[in-house]
């Protein structure tokens, strides 16, 4: 029984460098739950556990099938091999390994509350505390940039402008919904939300993937807490996923 307690101790070790290699050399799926800056980390932590296994599967014999000592025997009297729960151990190593899980989506968005971006400091030189917006017909803007102008510019940069705000498709109450973000410092589980609420268009399927070109629609009084980032759309065009669904790129460009 302690040979084949072994043996799925080398095998689960096996699974879990393999997939670890396999969402973050040989594809870009560590991006889902985990920052790019991680992925030196993800490599060798997979080949360090391909390593322990292989090394415990050359002690054992392979097929892990080394002929059972005395003291196998002993050491193992008495003992039923372990709960069975044990074997869920393979599920995640196995879900990496076959079937990656999604980045989040629509589900956490709709379910936390949006921070509310911070107030910037103020100008030492009195300039204004938000840049103009580049010159042209339609800009690009990151849900950032554009929550955190709508919130808190008072000077007015988004009034009258076009812009392009791009992220996935989060259903609210009485028919509303939002075009959203989700922002982490290390993985998905410290993930924070960035939605902007679209006006005037009709709502697509959760969690795809859009670009809405609109302009802004104040909401609240701007510069305090009571104001609230949306748009009023004049265009919504469906897109691929990007492949760092977490990168909402902060630096606004023009686009003509």
């Amino acid at each position: 029984m302690a040979a084949v307690k072994r043996n799925v101790q080398v095998l689960l070790l096996l699974f879990l460098g393999v997939g670890l290699l396999h969402i973050s050399l040989l594809s870009d799926l560590y991006l889902r739950y985990v920052r790019p800056g991680l992925q030196p980390a993800l490599i060798a932590s997979g080949v360090l556990l391909i390593v322990l296994g292989a090394v415990s599967a050359a002690r054992d014999g392979f097929p892990f099938n080394r002929p059972r000592t005395r003291d196998d025997h002993d050491h193992g009297h008495g003992h039923a091999g372990g709960p069975r729960v044990a074997w869920l151990l393979y599920v995640p190593a196995l879900t990496i390994l076959f079937l990656a899980p999604p980045a989040l989506g629509s589900y956490t968005a709709a379910r936390d509350d949006a921070k509310a971006p911070t107030a910037p400091k103020p100008s030492v030189s009195g300039s204004s505390l938000f840049p103009a917006l580049p010159v042209g017909q339609a800009v690009e803007m990151s849900l950032n940039d554009f929550t955190s102008r709508a919130v808190w510019d008072t000077s007015g940069t988004l009034k009258g402008r076009t812009v392009r705000l791009t992220g996935f498709v989060t259903p609210g109450r009485h028919g509303t919904w939002y075009v959203s973000r989700l922002a982490i410092s290390c993985c998905a589980a410290d993930a924070t939300v960035r939605k902007v609420r679209v006006h005037a268009a009709a709502a697509p399927p959760a969690d795809a993937w859009v670009t809405v070109t609109g302009t802004w629609h104040p909401t609240g009084e701007v510069g305090t807490d009571g104001a609230a980032p949306a748009l009023d759309a004049t265009a919504v065009r469906r897109v691929t996923e990007p492949k760092d669904p977490y990168n909402d790129v902060v630096a606004t460009r023009g686009r003509g």
